[in-house]
């Protein structure tokens, strides 16, 4: 039971570390503007699917080491990605009976909640101004999200994560 149980958080950690590399890799400008919020959605997977073990310190935590690795003013993604897993976690039974497709619209609506919140701290810091652009990552995460659901959900089943 013990091994089981490590190795099943072996994988959930080895997700979320695949998660932080596609979002911080370097891609074709092309493609950078509506690159998803990988690690985001690995980590609301992971909140829907255990909420108990994978909750706001865990997006706290992994928010502070993404605004480390963009070399973002330290807590922004911290104090959002936090915002956005407590909603999943204090909703995740009403989550989890929705389709694929229901909870990608819902994940889209997290998403664009995510991103709007995100310019308004870098606005009140930086006096940045908007762009429509910045939301493309809301729609690619909505249509993304049931692929890494299905993959996420078949890692979980296989290695017997609990």
């Amino acid at each position: 039971m013990m091994l089981e149980n490590t190795r099943g958080s072996l994988v959930v950690w080895f997700s979320m570390l695949i998660g932080l590399l596609f979002q911080i890799m370097p891609v074709p400008e092309l493609v950078e503007a509506s690159r998803p919020d990988w690690l985001l959605l690995v980590m609301i997977y992971w909140a829907m699917a255990l909420p108990h073990r994978y909750n706001i310190l865990t997006a706290w935590v992994l928010g502070t080491i993404l605004d480390v690795l963009l070399g973002a003013y330290l807590g922004i993604r911290s104090l959002t990605f936090s915002l956005i897993i407590y909603i999943i976690v204090v909703n995740y039974q009403k989550l989890r009976n929705f389709s694929v497709w229901q909870q990608a619209l819902i994940i889209a609506f997290l998403l664009l909640l995510y991103h709007l919140i995100v310019f308004w701290l870098q606005f009140i810091i930086f006096h940045s101004e908007f762009d429509l652009e910045q939301l493309l990552p809301v729609v690619s995460g909505m249509v993304l999200w049931p692929w890494i659901y299905w993959v996420l959900r078949r890692f979980r089943r296989r290695y017997k994560v609990r």
